[in-house]
């Protein structure tokens, strides 16, 4: 189905899983199905994530969410979106992991309604409980580089912390926090939540972010299809410019050419 799978030679991990994509996608808000499908083949995503409380556990492939998706053709990553303790959260992804769809969970506690704002001691506690029960466990919580730490500690398979709150488009509104956060943490970190626009993908990417989870920009702009494209060159794009190294930064102009060679004796 997907167009593109990222750079071949560029491949990284999440539970032993290998994968060439960084670009994580979320399968609600879209106006219908065949949007969303063309939307996810242009993202290239290899991982799909979706909220549990969504999907029909009891007929999980005959889920009018799932149903429209290539079969074995993705990794699915069911969220534990609505709940609002440890028990809520680990509840949701044992129904899930019974049913089928993934021993892989987005564990998504919020306590606030108004911000959504993930609830750091309660995702640390379920993310106790699930690791020690076999999960692969990716929590969604703050920019905190500590909460970050505490979670990886507790075994989080990768890290995913917010740029923004979820749905605003607001951009990252703390680079200097991603940064630590990459800089410290002994598992992947992925930007989820927040994010607007393509510009705001390749900022996380160059700042090290491992890979990138977004739903509501594609779905939600005017041409999904186009945006899922954009975002996928953009993470391309800030991944191959981290690699890179960018140039320094100096506080005076400096000419490429050099003033040396205009001066004539």
């Amino acid at each position: 189905m997907s167009e593109h799978r990222g750079s071949s030679g560029d491949v990284w991990s999440i539970g032993g899983q290998e994968m060439q994509s960084r670009f994580f996608l979320g399968t609600g808000l879209f106006p219908n199905p065949f949007v969303q499908n063309e939307a996810i083949a242009a993202s290239g995503a290899e991982v799909l994530t979706f909220a549990i409380r969504r999907v029909d556990l009891e007929a999980a492939e005959d889920d009018s969410i799932l149903q429209h998706l290539e079969p074995g053709a993705f990794r699915f990553l069911p969220n534990t979106s609505g709940s609002r303790t440890a028990e809520e959260a680990v509840r949701i992804a044992r129904l899930a992991r019974a049913s089928g769809l993934s021993d892989w969970i987005k564990v998504e506690i919020s306590a606030d309604g108004r911000t959504l704002l993930p609830d750091p001691l309660e995702t640390l506690r379920a993310t106790e409980i699930l690791v020690k029960e076999g999960f692969t466990v990716l929590p969604y919580t703050s920019d905190d580089p500590v909460i970050c730490r505490r979670l990886a500690e507790a075994g989080a398979a990768a890290v995913m912390p917010g740029g923004a709150p979820i749905g605003t488009g607001l951009g990252i509104l703390n680079p200097y926090n991603i940064g630590l956060i990459v800089e410290e943490s002994a598992v992947p970190v992925i930007v989820d939540a927040g994010l607007g626009t393509a510009s705001d993908a390749a900022l996380a990417m160059e700042l090290g972010a491992a890979a990138i989870l977004m739903n509501t920009p594609v779905a939600k702009a005017q041409d999904p299809v186009g945006m899922a494209r954009a975002m996928r060159l953009a993470i391309e794009g800030g991944r191959l410019a981290y690699l890179s190294g960018r140039m320094s930064k100096k506080r005076y102009a400096s000419a490429s050419s050099g003033f040396e060679s205009l001066i004539v004796e």
